[in-house]
């Protein structure tokens, strides 16, 4: 159903002048990485458009977040109608130019009930809702430029996954080109929707899919490990608790866990530290370690470390969810059970 109301919505798209005609479709997220927990009705599709070169100019402290800007005048002339006064290339414009695309192109979906949902501010999705009786099915659709030119400096600490995935993998990754999407920076004291952020998400499938440090883990006829099953207990402790406590939690996504789950690979390197039959100790371990992550409220970017995912300021948030972390712990896990 998804890939039916997606390709055709990428075939519109392109048809139109609007300056997406080069647009690809890309799957992201944990149900392309075989981690999706739960029911299949949350589906994340990135459109990406190729640039060839673009001058990123940080715009904070982060290292993830950038302004973006043509070095001289760019062969996508279509991309001109989007800069800002500044010469900025505008994410917010191009997501209302995406947006307007879509809201029309929605109608002429045939036998498919499709809505576009209202805008979520600083949301860099476009959600679909598709009516799937009994349930609802959600797509988020994610503009992503791909920039084929070195990863910035920020990134340069990152990715420590030499002892775990080794040195040639790491420097394959890195000649991979840059992926952007369309993402507000929630610290920028004026928001005005000109900033992009860096994502990643084309190594974390690739990291995903290529887990193991021999080249056999997890093959049909390789030895089996846990790490896939760890990320999904991982995800589901936490969905499981946000639903209990969404207010105090909500400053939580699955995301964090992620990243926790990336570093403990990596403390964690060898295939022999994940036993298929020892998923119950890792399952710990990895909970063990972003335990400690939410009691010092530090938990790097996997590849921009300068970048911490938990501030400072929700260190009330970041310790009640290390409280009922340890709770479920010290209990053998009594929201498994409910």
């Amino acid at each position: 159903l998804v890939n039916q109301v997606v390709s055709h919505l990428v075939q519109a798209i392109r048809s139109k002048d609007g300056g997406f005609s080069s647009i690809e479709r890309q799957s992201a997220g944990s149900y392309y990485e075989r981690v999706k927990i739960s029911e299949p009705n949350e589906f994340d599709i990135m459109l990406v458009m190729p640039v060839a070169r673009l001058q990123l100019d940080e715009s904070d402290d982060t290292g993830a977040y950038y302004y973006l800007a043509f070095k001289r005048s760019p062969k996508e002339k279509y991309l001109l109608k989007f800069l800002d006064e500044d010469g900025k290339l505008s994410a917010f414009k191009m997501l209302q130019a995406l947006r307007e695309i879509i809201k029309q192109e929605v109608k002429n979906i045939k036998n498919v009930e499709v809505t576009v949902t209202r805008k979520k501010a600083g949301s860099p999705a476009i959600t679909l809702q598709i009516k799937n009786p009994p349930s609802e099915i959600s797509v988020d659709i994610i503009l992503t430029l791909e920039v084929q030119q070195s990863w910035p400096p920020s990134t340069q600490e990152g990715l420590k996954i030499e002892q775990w995935l080794g040195t040639k993998v790491r420097r394959e990754f890195r000649f991979r080109s840059i992926y952007l999407v369309a993402k507000q920076n929630k610290r920028e004291k004026v928001l005005r929707g000109n900033t992009w952020r860096l994502s990643f998400s084309h190594i974390e499938k690739a990291m995903m899919n290529n887990h193991g440090n021999s080249k056999t883990c997890c093959e049909s006829d390789g030895p089996k490990c846990c790490r896939k099953g760890c990320l999904k207990l991982l995800k589901y402790l936490l969905e499981q608790l946000k639903m209990k406590y969404p207010k105090e939690l909500e400053k939580f996504c699955s995301y964090h866990v992620k990243t926790a789950f990336f570093h403990s690979c990596v403390m964690w390197p060898n295939d022999t530290d994940w036993h298929l039959g020892d998923l119950d100790h890792c399952f710990q371990k990895c909970l063990g370690y972003f335990v400690d992550c939410l009691q010092k409220s530090q938990l790097p970017h996997f590849f921009i470390p300068q970048y911490n995912l938990l501030s400072l300021e929700d260190r009330a948030s970041n310790h009640f969810l290390s409280r009922q972390i340890n709770h479920q712990l010290n209990n053998r896990f009594p929201i498994f059970q409910e």
